[in-house]
Formats: structure tokens, sequence, C-alpha cells
């Protein structure tokens, strides 16, 4: 299986006994014949895996902490000092395109590690909680916003949705922000008086408790969940900056199912504000969703679509 290395550390030596608390872990990590697990994930469509397994919790009377490295490198390293604060044994499982050989390196100079699997191509190793690493954890948010570690685009304002600011031309009525991030186009969105209410969907926890703190708005209505499958409206207008990828390799699909999303949950007469990378082929998918669909502007990276009169 693609997550074996924890069952062959169970092999070579692992002892766990007592509740395994795991951080992060994606949909079908291989957790097959464990019981005493709980699990926290802050990924709407992870969550309800887990939630549906019954194994979401907070980790209270754990005696290990199993981390599995996540693609940004601050978060991997603010999740392990969470682990090692939280005492006891630490487990770290990771592939090397996640940078898990880095981390072993920094980790092996402080502590001792017991045991070490290395296959698949990432490693697997443990230790016993001691002392913090010497490394760096702040995030460095942009200029008037919170962002935390991990949330995307965390140190700077993504480019694609600042290109999308100038065509958000009076906002008015019932509102979505599909795949809201931290609230940058949120916040921007609430600058239009016209706007009632303000729904900011996103699937990612951590950025959508930064979107709250952001935009700071009783219009603005946080819905954590799935983008793919959300459900709510009628919605005048939709604004979107579609994420095309969930790990190192471009997905197009995700931003496609966005486009689904949005013709879906409009109004007949609702219109979408869509910004995308200008390689990304979303023309087809949001002429079969729409009768009407302009580019309103681009650079050589982005292109800005202005969609309307959705398909049913």
């Amino acid at each position: 299986m693609k997550y074996s290395r924890l069952f062959t550390a169970l092999d070579e030596g692992l002892d766990l006994n007592g509740t395994l608390h795991i951080l992060r872990p994606p949909a079908g990590y291989d957790l097959a014949t464990l019981n005493d697990v709980s699990v926290d994930v802050s990924f709407y469509p992870d969550h309800q895996y887990w939630h549906a397994m019954g194994m979401v919790g907070d980790g209270v009377g754990r005696v290990a902490t199993l981390v599995v490295v996540p693609r940004s490198k601050t978060l991997a390293r603010a999740l392990i000092n969470e682990a090692i604060t939280a005492g006891g044994l630490v487990i770290v499982d990771g592939q090397k395109t996640e940078g898990v050989e880095g981390i072993y390196k920094d980790l092996r100079k402080n502590n001792t590690i017991m045991g070490v699997v290395a296959k698949g191509h990432g490693r697997l190793f443990w230790f016993e909680a001691g002392i913090l690493p010497a490394w760096d954890i702040t995030v460095k948010s942009p200029n008037g916003y919170k962002t935390l570690a991990g949330v995307f685009s965390e140190t700077k304002i993504d480019i694609g949705s600042s290109q999308l600011v100038p065509h958000l031309n009076a906002l008015k009525g019932n509102t979505a922000d599909l795949g809201a991030g931290w609230g940058y186009l949120s916040r921007e969105i609430l600058t239009h008086e016209g706007v009632t209410r303000l729904d900011m969907i996103e699937a990612d926890k951590s950025a959508l408790d930064c979107a709250v703190a952001n935009t700071n708005d009783p219009r603005a209505n946080p819905v954590w969940t799935d983008a793919l499958t959300f459900g709510g409206g009628p919605y005048d207008t939709v604004v979107s900056n579609p994420p095309f990828h969930t790990t190192r390799v471009g997905e197009p699909d995700l931003g496609k199912g966005f486009i689904a999303t949005a013709a879906r949950i409009l109004k007949p007469r609702g219109v979408l504000l869509m910004v995308a990378n200008r390689h990304l082929p979303y023309e087809a998918e949001l002429d079969a969703k729409f009768a009407r669909v302009e580019e309103l502007a681009g650079s050589g990276a982005f292109k800005v679509f202005r969609a309307t009169r959705p398909k049913r």
C-alpha cells in the first residue's frame, strides 16, 4: 500500500501502547488494523472521510503523535513542534518530494532516532519527544492580513486574485466566494455596499478561520465544505479563483468542478467572475455550463472570465 511504512515500522519494533494521534492524514491513509487512533484534519474532504470512520478526535490521552508531512515546509515544522510539545513518542512520515529528508536531518541533530523505515520514495522515523528544533515557524503574512502556515499564498497576495479585483463591478445581493482561501477576495467583495450576504466557501478550515478574521463583517458567512459538492445558494454572483492542485501535481479538473458548481448555485441571471492561470483549459467547460462567456482581461500568466446565464 502507498502508506505501508507505518505497518512496516510496527513489524520492526515501533511500539504503540495507547492512543495514537495523527496530524493531517489524507483520506485513505493506511490505518487498516489500528483501533486506538484519533485524527486531526483541517481539509474538509479528509475530515469527512475520517469522521465517517469514527476517528476524528483531539488526541486527549495520546501516547504518540504521528505527523504526516504536508507540502508546506513551515506547516510541517509547526506540526512537528506541536507533536514534540505534546510529549510521548513522535512519529514522522512523509515523501521525499514533501521534504521529509531535510526534516529527518534536522531532527536527528538533537534527538535520538529510535527507528527508521525508508521505502516507497519516503521515510518514516520515530523518537521520544525532547528538544524543539531551532527552526523558524513564523509566517510573514501580507500587510494587514492574517494567514497561517500551510494556507495557499500565505506570504503574499495571489497575483491572479489581484487581477480579478478590478472586475468586481457593482456587486449586489447574495454573493459567494468559491474557494475563499484566507479571504483576500472576500474582503474586496465586501467593499461593495450592495452585497447583502457573502458566503465564503472553503475546504481548508485553517484558511477559512483566517478569512473570518480578515473580513470581520456581519455580512460574511464562513462555509467549511467541499466546493465540488456544495449545493447552497442561489446566488446573484459567484467570485472564484479556483485551485488547480491539492498535491504537487496539477489537477485542471478541480477548476472545472468549480465551474460546474458555480453554474449549479447561481440564479438564472447570475454571474460568475473567475480568474485562472493562462495555461489551464477552462474555456470548453465554461461554454458547456454558461450561455455567454467573455474574457474580460488578462496577462501572459492569467485570464479573467465573466460567464452569465448558467445552463441547467
